[in-house]
């Protein structure tokens, strides 16, 4: 198990200086201790503006999934309004009107059918969206088994290798015992007969994931219903299907809009997704919604006081900035189902054409092409003898992008791939200056005589647990 700790004091021995001159004060400040004196807000400013200028560019960020831009008009009233706190209800009754149209825009989308009365909340990021969804698993589980809460049964949870880390913690948190089904060479999505063998009467749930954060691709969440469908008949145990939408959330509903993994299969309970992903908002808002109010346990169900009556509260997180979900619905507004189809598919068109690209390179061989969600990745054809996929994510730095090179999760952690998330603001043109420095950096490697210290890392034996559980925290 990989055990990480902050070395405060290693931190400040690499340091040059532990202390920072203000030059307008004529005076030095601990950087390790709060200050004794005030400062101009022009200094304290100035310091933090500075430091942060060692950061990426978030443009030219390809690693992550989260969103780097947004308009002025939405910059602003996020500015304006974050100190609305958004579990204060009774303060901001019109935030919490605002994050329940959300909440059945949301519903919608994802084909709930239900009349202005969706079941589901905003939380801070997907994470704790999909805490919420298990821990209805769990609950639902014990109402079905009619279990007491101190029963000595274990619950489990079947899910993909493909996971996101927050389905480690889930299960670790709430005493799930966590069934993986491994990925295999050639097949990186959720094996659903593997699946499906892994069930029990002691199992709360299954987790498909649209967008699947290794490969961007969709797990069949339809065929995992039909084949759930059949062994619920035959064995009497219901169990549902929450599915993580992290991305795929809010991109199928527009690029995709006949595929059918939502509110419109049968075992599908419960969705969730980032908002903050290709929901098109700033950091950090997700979103989790209920088909139906059976599918979530009252006992999760919190009540506050709201306009003299009581407004129900099921979030793990208390006070947070209501300024997310007002973006969120500015952008529901600003979009609409138009803007928000013709942004996706956007994205989705540089995605292709990028990976279509990178096919053509002779050392590369795709793995995924973006066109399930817009993120691809490729891997190496056969190993190369002087460098590897993380030497040219190295090499790209220089230019400020950052395409990340990681290894693939159990049973296939051998394979290092090289990912590429395309957001809104990825344009033709960039993907070209992209490619360019791709081409220019790989004759650089290829002209190697002698191996890179990551090629002779790499032919070093790995345990393969600690291995798992370093890609799985960097990623």
């Amino acid at each position: 198990m990989l055990h990480l700790k902050y070395n405060h004091s290693e931190s400040k021995k690499n340091s040059k200086h532990s202390k920072i001159l203000v030059k307008e004060e004529g005076k030095e400040i601990p950087k390790y201790k709060i200050p004794k004196d005030s400062m101009p807000a022009s200094s304290a400013y100035q310091i933090v503006h500075d430091e942060c200028m060692l950061d990426g560019n978030a443009r030219l960020n390809l690693a992550t999934f989260v969103t780097t831009s947004m308009e002025p008009e939405a910059q602003k009233l996020m500015t304006e309004t974050m100190d609305k706190n958004m579990i204060d209800k009774s303060e901001y009754s019109q935030t919490a009107e605002i994050e329940k149209r959300c909440v059945n825009i949301i519903a919608d989308l994802w084909n709930s059918h239900s009349d202005h009365d969706s079941i589901g909340c905003s939380t801070v990021g997907s994470s704790e969206a999909c805490m919420l969804g298990g821990m209805a698993l769990k609950w639902k589980w014990r109402e079905r088994e009619n279990l007491p809460t101190n029963t000595a049964r274990i619950p489990n949870l079947v899910l993909s290798s493909g996971l996101q880390v927050v389905w480690e913690k889930f299960c670790k948190y709430w005493d799930v015992e966590m069934r993986e089904v491994p990925m295999e060479e050639g097949n990186y999505k959720l094996d659903v007969d593997k699946a499906i063998e892994l069930c029990d009467e002691n199992t709360i749930g299954i987790v498909p994931i649209m967008g699947i954060t290794y490969t961007g691709q969709y797990d069949d969440v339809k065929l995992l219903n039909d084949e759930l469908d059949k062994f619920n008949k035959k064995t009497g145990y219901n169990i549902p299907i929450h599915v993580d939408a992290a991305s795929g959330g809010f991109i199928a509903p527009f690029v995709q809009p006949d595929l059918k993994w939502d509110f419109r299969l049968k075992w599908v309970h419960s969705i969730s997704a980032s908002g903050h992903k290709y929901g098109l908002v700033y950091p950090g808002v997700g979103w989790v919604v209920w088909k139906k109010e059976e599918y979530l346990p009252e006992d999760l169900v919190f009540y506050v006081d709201y306009l003299g009556g009581k407004m129900p509260t099921m979030a793990i997180n208390f006070s947070r900035p209501g300024n997310q979900v007002l973006a969120q619905y500015y952008q529901f507004l600003r979009l609409g189902y138009e803007g928000y189809a013709r942004v996706q598919k956007h994205s989705q068109d540089v995605a292709m054409y990028l990976s279509s690209k990178i096919s053509e390179i002779e050392e590369f061989k795709l793995v995924t092409d973006g066109s399930d969600i817009p993120v691809f990745c490729w891997t190496l054809k056969e190993k190369q003898d002087n460098w590897t996929l993380y030497d040219l994510g190295d090499r790209l730095l220089m230019n400020g992008w950052q395409v990340p090179a990681y290894a693939m999760p159990q049973n296939v952690t051998d394979m290092v791939v090289q990912r590429i998330v395309v957001k809104s603001e990825m344009s033709f043109d960039m993907a070209d200056m992209l490619l360019n420095n791709i081409l220019e950096h790989l004759n650089y490697l290829r002209a190697l005589t002698e191996p890179t210290p990551s090629t002779i890392e790499a032919q070093k034996p790995k345990d393969a647990n600690n291995k798992i559980q370093e890609e799985r925290f960097h990623h």
